[in-house]
């Protein structure tokens, strides 16, 4: 087997491009990749699972402790490549002493760590640099470095020579600078790979150039373990009835993580697929999941769809239980307002969404569940959870709701709805701002399928109105 983290010096040096090159390139050769992202992110793993032809999954420290984190590492244990993405740089993290930064989790998982990094500009002095990062953290094994970005052979001559010279790392790979390595951002990172029609295509051109300048071989001599992985128990499986889950899977709503995925088909969710953009009717289901996305960038297609949208609110004013998140949120509300221009949305939820041109909500976040929380499990409203460690992203607010909103979530950290609270509940509906995680810490899906299999035994007339 081979595995390793492939971190970098600073946000921004190109390790996601290189990570994506090396995943498919090395799939190219026959070899079964298993892809891993640091942190909380939906985009990056994308793209990763694209490359990688297998699902990527995604490893944080703030939502999951160590035996989780090394459990779910165990899922590539049938992988001839485990490739780990960090986020940021080696030693970036929330703490000080480092407990949560990519070098943490090399340590935690035993990994040898590629460094890549951005040579724009520099020469000689990229020895110190690489000494320092060498020095800081001594039992940190920085197995090679790839250099990015570089400004042609002879500026890679220059660089190879004073590694050589002063280091004892191996120059893995020299990356010219090359604008078709480039992929498409926008406001919220790199366009997500489930939106361009083009994504196999670039990443088959990242994947030959990569391959052609990174020496792949060497790379796998270096991060060759004889280490065997244990394969991890097998996730246990609801014995009650299936519940049919409609999850609006498009080019707007794509952010859903592999393991949450997997979670709610082992409590009994049967998932159906649906396009937000294209089909008249939500399918037939008991429940409905629309996950995060960029519908703002498709306000024109979405309004479009007026069937869809008057299904969908009918249906969930009658009362199917659903599940909305971010994006999903989003399109649930009366409209979206972006760049000047209006759209109608579904109208499930009595606000309007604006965007901004800066985060509103950005990092991790911790929920207190409210007495209005749906998802009870039988609980009585009196009962007080656990905290919920989660995430949010989001470049937009909501205005206009109710007095009488009902919300499930006070928020101790991070913005939610107000900076005080997050997820509206109506109906049967509870849609937040918030990207929830399944781990020990939240089986939310477990929860919401229990309660939508409550749902189906309660009376339409003990549906809460929404204040529409």
């Amino acid at each position: 087997m081979h595995r390793f983290l492939i971190s970098a010096a600073h946000k921004s040096s190109g390790k996601t491009t290189i990570s994506i090159g090396l995943a498919a390139a090395l799939r190219a050769r026959g070899l079964v990749v298993q892809p891993f992202k640091k942190g909380p992110d939906y985009i990056d793993p994308l793209w990763l699972s694209r490359a990688a032809g297998r699902g990527c999954r995604n490893l944080d420290f703030f939502l999951s402790p160590h035996e989780e984190i090394r459990a779910q590492f165990a899922q590539g244990h049938d992988a001839d490549v485990c490739l780990v993405e960090g986020n940021k740089g080696l030693y970036d993290g929330l703490s000080l002493d480092g407990a949560n930064s990519n070098a943490a989790l090399a340590r935690l998982l035993g990994l040898p760590v590629i460094l890549v990094i951005d040579a724009r500009g520099m020469t000689r002095g990229i020895a110190p640099l690489i000494l320092g990062y060498q020095a800081f953290e001594p039992d940190i094994k920085i197995a090679g470095v790839i250099l990015n970005r570089l400004g042609g052979r002879r500026h890679e001559a220059k660089l190879r020579a004073v590694i050589e010279h002063y280091t004892d790392v191996a120059v893995l790979g020299a990356v010219q600078e090359d604008e078709r390595l480039a992929l498409v951002e926008r406001h919220l990172g790199l366009m997500p790979a489930n939106e361009t029609q083009e994504a196999d295509r670039l990443i088959q051109g990242i994947a030959e150039r990569i391959a052609a300048q990174v020496d792949l071989a060497r790379l796998l001599a270096i991060t060759a373990t004889d280490v065997v992985l244990p394969a991890p128990p097998p996730r246990p499986r609801s014995s009650e009835r299936p519940i049919r889950l409609a999850i609006a899977q498009d080019a707007a709503f794509g952010f859903y993580y592999t393991d949450d995925l997997e979670a709610l088909e082992a409590a009994g969710a049967q998932l159906i697929p649906f396009d937000t953009l294209k089909e008249p009717r939500l399918p037939d289901c008991e429940a409905l999941f629309i996950g995060g996305g960029f519908p703002e960038s498709f306000l024109d297609e979405l309004a479009a769809n007026e069937s869809l949208r008057a299904d969908l609110r009918a249906k969930i004013e009658a009362g199917l239980p659903t599940y909305a998140e971010c994006g999903g949120l989003m399109y649930l509300a009366r409209s979206i307002e972006w760049h000047g221009k209006t759209r109608p949305m579904v109208g499930a939820i009595d606000g309007t969404i604006h965007m901004h041109d800066k985060p509103v909500g950005r990092g991790y976040v911790i929920l207190r569940p409210t007495a209005d929380h749906p998802w009870r499990d039988g609980r009585p409203a009196s009962a007080d959870f656990p905290a919920i460690h989660a995430h949010e992203f989001h470049y937009s607010e909501i205005r206009g709701l109710p007095a009488d909103t009902r919300f499930a979530y006070q928020v101790e950290r991070g913005h939610g709805i107000d900076g005080k609270r997050d997820g509206i509940v109506c109906h049967h509906l509870l849609a937040s701002y918030t990207h929830l995680r399944a781990t020990a810490g939240c089986d939310w899906p477990a929860r919401f399928l229990a309660f939508a299999r409550a749902c189906q035994t309660r009376h339409t007339s003990e549906i809460a109105p929404c204040s529409i």
